[in-house]
């Protein structure tokens, strides 16, 4: 009676322990599914771009003449590389875009180009005073991967001035690539995109002088243009200059519900 009890109590005994190995492994086998998934969603959170202001990293153009080239470059400084590298590049576009340049160019090398055309006017005539430039650069959204700049210009050329010619940008981050428009809209959605961007310059056609109007485009092209996002939808902006000589500022507008219709469906959770 005494060996079949001590058979039974070892028994239990074993099976105590073996049950809490067991518990102990799925304890272990779930701690490192849980890690797992932390270490997933870790990964997909990119790191903060800890933004800083600071003057643009070019060299200043040497002028020993009292009517010297003005310039005045504000720029952004990130803890992203890439990004940095994308906002010195757009703001080569930008520079090059006052003196009607589209080349791949550095922020430097536009800025030589810049100059070289300044002297180029002054050296024409006596009179004729030095370009002058002023630049600012800013992030005013980010969601998730997508970031918003906007670049505005003031400048002083050929003795005409310009004062806060804007330009948006949006980078996708996790990508590490510029985003155009036309990359987001779902492809069924583009004659809808369409649509509500020709009614929006129709009504905007009718606003601006009868001159204005006979030189302006019959239509306008959205899939390259600058755009931009908020909490609410996309819009679109335009140059006044790039469809029509003295118009008025034309920004488009998409609600939200319009915004969810024309863009691919994983684009919009990512954006709003």
């Amino acid at each position: 009676m005494l060996q079949k009890q001590a058979i039974y109590t070892i028994l239990v005994s074993l099976t105590v322990l073996l049950t809490a190995c067991d518990s102990s492994k799925q304890s272990e086998t779930d701690a490192d599914a849980k890690s797992s998934v932390f270490k997933t969603e870790q990964a997909e959170v990119l790191p903060y771009l800890n933004i800083q202001q600071q003057a643009a990293d070019i060299a200043q153009p040497f002028c020993e003449t009292k009517n010297c080239i003005e310039l005045d470059l504000q720029s952004l400084t990130t803890a992203d590389p890439w990004l940095n590298q994308w906002i010195a590049k757009s703001q080569a576009r930008v520079i090059q875009d006052q003196i009607g340049l589209k080349q791949d160019m550095s922020l430097q090398q536009a800025i030589n180009a810049y100059v070289k055309k300044s002297d180029t006017w002054q050296a024409e005539f006596k009179g004729n005073k030095a370009y002058s430039l002023a630049m600012y650069t800013r992030i005013p959204y980010q969601r998730n991967q997508f970031v918003l700049m906007q670049i505005g210009v003031d400048t002083n050329q050929e003795n005409v001035n310009v004062k806060e010619r804007y330009y948006f940008f949006v980078a996708d981050r996790k990508n590490q690539k510029a985003v155009a428009l036309l990359d987001l809209i779902h492809p069924k959605q583009q004659l809808a995109m369409n649509v509500l961007v020709q009614k929006a310059y129709q009504d905007w056609l009718k606003k601006q002088e009868p001159e204005a109007r006979k030189s302006a485009p019959a239509k306008l092209y959205w899939g390259q243009a600058d755009w931009f996002f908020d909490q609410e939808g996309i819009g679109l902006h335009y140059r006044t200059h790039e469809i029509v000589k003295d118009g008025t500022q034309l920004d488009i507008y998409l609600t939200k519900a319009q915004t969810q219709q024309v863009l691919k469906a994983d684009v919009y959770t990512q954006l709003f």
